[in-house]
């Protein structure tokens, strides 16, 4: 006899509240996975990992789900406060999406992005945290950058990044010169388009912080960075609004050629 993997505790986030009711819903009414799959449009191993909160369900699938059940639009509107709630476990769910994106839109003001950083800036940024455990955050930081980048087929990297993280010495020089000389030439490989927003570019979107537009074989997410976190955004409209600003920010940044030539000036800074 298979062994029946427990539901989801629906106490720890709306998320999990969802797969738990899912899965309730669908033994009540005595549908297998794949006879469940096969009303939403979804294969079985699809249904399994919605319910073990691996996956998220689809909007399009909410209303199904509401009109094939009677259900009003309760699973829809469990949906809509899901994705707008704070999700303790969204750290997890990111990387995922991230691992597995065809493209990734990054703009960062100050701080050279995580993906496009040497190992000894990102201990050297480690270093300045409250982490009580800066080995095991390196190592995190360390495999979520090389699952996302040294991956067969990596994703398309946009990335915008401000002057002022060219300019500023995370680390000392040393640290600063092979990280600069690492950004230059992260920009020259083919899945890369690296862009500087200069100094002379003034004021402009990216002013209230930093963040990152994924996109996925069906559909597009974002996060966006703050103190002590950040937040995973699944609303199709607030991530078409971020993807927006991330255009009008790169309408002000350097060209990609104007952008090497930025970082060869900054990098004699450190030679």
């Amino acid at each position: 006899m298979p062994k029946v993997r427990p539901p989801l505790d629906p106490k720890i986030s709306l998320w999990h509240f969802l797969a738990y009711y899912l899965r309730f819903l669908r033994e009540k009414e005595g549908l297998s996975l794949s006879q469940w799959g096969s009303i939403i449009g979804a294969a079985r191993s699809t249904v399994c990992n919605q319910e073990a909160g691996r996956q998220r369900l689809h909007e399009d699938q909410a209303k199904i789900i509401d009109a094939r059940f009677n259900t009003g639009q309760l699973i829809e509107l469990l949906l809509w406060f899901a994705r707008m709630a704070h999700n303790p476990n969204w750290f997890r769910q990111f990387t995922q999406y991230e691992q597995g994106a065809t493209a990734i839109k990054v703009y960062h003001g100050d701080v050279i992005p995580l993906l496009l950083q040497t190992d000894d800036y990102t201990w050297a940024c480690l270093r300045e945290s409250d982490s009580k455990d800066l080995e095991s955050r390196q190592a995190i930081r360390t495999q979520r950058k090389r699952a996302a980048v040294e991956r067969e087929n990596p994703a398309f990297l946009w990335v915008v990044v401000g002057e002022a993280a060219l300019a500023q010495q995370v680390g000392g020089p040393e640290v600063m010169r092979a990280q600069l000389q690492h950004l230059h030439a992260m920009s020259e490989l083919p899945n890369v388009s690296l862009r500087v927003l200069p100094f002379s570019a003034g004021a402009h979107p990216g002013v209230d912080g930093y963040f990152q537009v994924i996109s996925l074989k069906d559909r597009d997410i974002a996060f966006a960075g703050a103190q002590k976190g950040g937040r995973l955004i699944e609303d199709p409209s607030e991530v078409r609004e971020l993807a927006f600003i991330f255009d009008r920010i790169g309408a002000k940044a350097a060209s990609e050629s104007d952008s090497r030539a930025l970082i060869k000036r900054w990098l004699e800074e450190y030679s």
